[in-house]
């Protein structure tokens, strides 16, 4: 058996019919930032390999498998996508294997391997690749050097919705049982490994892409008795989430909205201990400006703003009224949201939006517009500047990652956050494996696009793993890497200036003004970029560099 391997950029995506392209000629790093390369392979016999990764610093191998993309993008889509987004195969898990893979005779497979400078590990190294069968052994390296300085800390604040009550569904696990908690905790790990260091806390059941009338598995962390007279609330289950939480890393905590999404005309589902039995108390049949919810809510606020006191994480929790309200729900989203100010004034608050008025108007403190409003808001904001995606921004190369996407198209993120000094980042599906609305469970490896509803990878950014722990996407790896492009911007500034930075930013680029619609499209250049970052660390952090 002949084998063919060599190096590819992290920011290829490798499919099975198709060589890609390889113009990765090294990798620099600093100690504690992860580095992503891959090696493409293919044999000229089916077969089976053998495979062997090595270096001087730790690395982690995976496997990269390809998923079937029903919907891999909107009819009307923009020419920045890859296979013209048609429906087909995508490489995207990047799933855990022994040392053995089934390789056929002329398709191309990859590995993808993740480095691990830690302290200790600075200098020079090669990474090698061994791919063998037989008495056969085709081999490929690219030489790594790790700087000793370490990578700045993340300053951004970064959410991915998370969903636990899509684990409870797959898994097949109990709410709150031993198993969920759990599970619950690996895939919170993960997240925060990539970067998303603000976690969605369901103090009820997110009234989230839920169908109206419907309903989603309840997973609400406040435990509430009605009353004659009015409303006990027991905070065990949120205590141990926050503790949960706090262990993995998170840094802040995201309340769920307290309103249902696109008007804020409805309350969440809330389940009670009545004297009746355990009941859904509000809910969709909630005129959510109503005084029985009303009352409520004053009486929740009374008990849980001193409980968030008491956990010291009051100044790390934000509160949501309703997402993505449109220009026809302003006086209901108005009355919502003064409600969650008069009881939740002292927090600070966020909503995804696009309507500017709103955020005039006094209604959020923290408007996350969508990539393409972004540019409306940033003069007008004062405070944090926030932006999002999710299925609308897929036209005018819009930053987004769905599986026909190239990987440059997510990798941009870390350097337009810094160009634009946005301080936060949302995105709605981090583990979401329904259909649309909730109204069926979805297998992710089967079934990416929500029901025909989404382009696949608009949902979710992780598997679930067979052992309960979260299996990453080479696309939450390629965010994970431009949040830290973003830190390693930061951390020149704080050496240097912002005018220095920027310089190395657009050096070699004739477009001198990056937008969320303008920016390099060719994965070489992001490569070069983050170079040309951790060699200019290198060197001002020797105390004779002068800027």
């Amino acid at each position: 058996m002949n084998i063919t391997v060599f190096p590819v950029s992290s920011l290829e995506k490798v499919f099975r019919d198709e060589q890609p392209a390889s113009y990765l000629k090294n990798i620099s790093l600093l100690t504690d930032e992860k580095g992503s390369v891959q090696f493409a392979f293919c044999a000229d016999e089916d077969g089976e390999v053998n495979v062997r990764v090595t270096c001087g610093v730790p690395v982690k191998t995976y496997f990269v498998q390809e998923v079937y993309a029903g919907k891999a993008a909107y009819d009307d889509h923009d020419e920045w996508v890859l296979r013209e987004g048609k429906s087909g195969m995508y490489p995207d898990v990047l799933a855990d294997f022994g040392s053995r893979i089934a390789v056929k005779k002329g398709e191309w497979y990859s590995l993808w391997v993740e480095l691990c400078p830690t302290d200790g590990g600075c200098g020079k190294h090669t990474l090698t690749a061994n791919i063998i069968s037989g008495d056969t052994c085709a081999t490929a390296a690219i030489p790594v050097t790790v700087y000793e300085q370490k990578i700045a800390d993340q300053t951004l604040i970064c959410t991915h919705w998370f969903h636990s009550d899509c684990l409870h569904s797959y898994y097949k696990v109990p709410v709150f049982s031993e198993e969920y908690w759990r599970i619950t905790e690996n895939f919170v790990k993960t997240a925060v490994e990539h970067g998303i260091n603000f976690l969605l806390t369901p103090l009820f059941t997110p009234p989230l892409d839920t169908k109206v009338g419907g309903e989603r598995p309840t997973v609400q962390l406040v435990d509430v008795t009605k009353k004659r007279t009015g409303y006990e609330f027991g905070f065990e289950k949120l205590e141990r989430w926050i503790d949960m939480a706090l262990r993995c890393g998170v840094q802040y905590f995201e309340m769920s909205h307290l309103f249902t999404q696109w008007g804020a005309t409805h309350a969440p589902k809330i389940m009670a201990k009545t004297a009746s039995g355990y009941r859904q108390i509000f809910g969709w049949d909630t005129n959510a400006a109503g005084k029985a919810y009303s009352d409520f809510l004053e009486q929740f606020a009374a008990a849980l703003v001193p409980f968030l006191k008491e956990k010291g994480i009051a100044d790390r929790c934000r509160f949501h009224t309703s997402d993505e309200p449109g220009k026809e729900h302003y006086f209901a989203y108005r009355r919502a949201a003064k409600k969650i100010q008069s009881l939740f004034g002292e927090f600070e608050s966020l909503d995804a939006l696009s309507e500017l008025h709103f955020y005039k108007n006094g209604l959020v403190r923290n408007p996350v517009p969508e990539e393409g409003s972004f540019h409306k808001f940033k003069k007008a904001v004062t405070g944090e500047k926030w932006t999002y995606f999710c299925c609308g921004q897929y036209k005018k190369h819009l930053p987004n990652r769905f599986f026909c996407m190239p990987s440059a198209r997510c990798r941009i993120l870390g350097t337009l956050f810094y160009l634009n000094d946005i301080q936060g980042f949302l995105q709605w599906g981090y583990n979401f494996w329904y259909s649309q609305y909730s109204i069926r469970e979805v297998d992710p490896y089967t079934e990416s696009d929500a029901g025909d509803a989404f382009p696949s990878g608009d949902a979710y950014q992780v598997y679930p793993g067979a052992d309960g722990t979260a299996v990453p996407s080479l696309r939450l790896k390629v965010f994970r890497d431009s949040l830290q492009d973003l830190r390693l911007m930061q951390q020149l500034e704080s050496l240097t200036d912002r005018k220095t930075v920027e310089k190395i930013i657009y050096k070699g680029s004739k477009n001198k003004n990056f937008t969320f619609f303008d920016y390099p499209m060719d994965g070489a250049w992001y490569e070069d970029l983050h170079t040309r970052l951790t060699d200019a660390i290198a060197f001002y952090s020797n105390e004779n560099a002068k800027i």
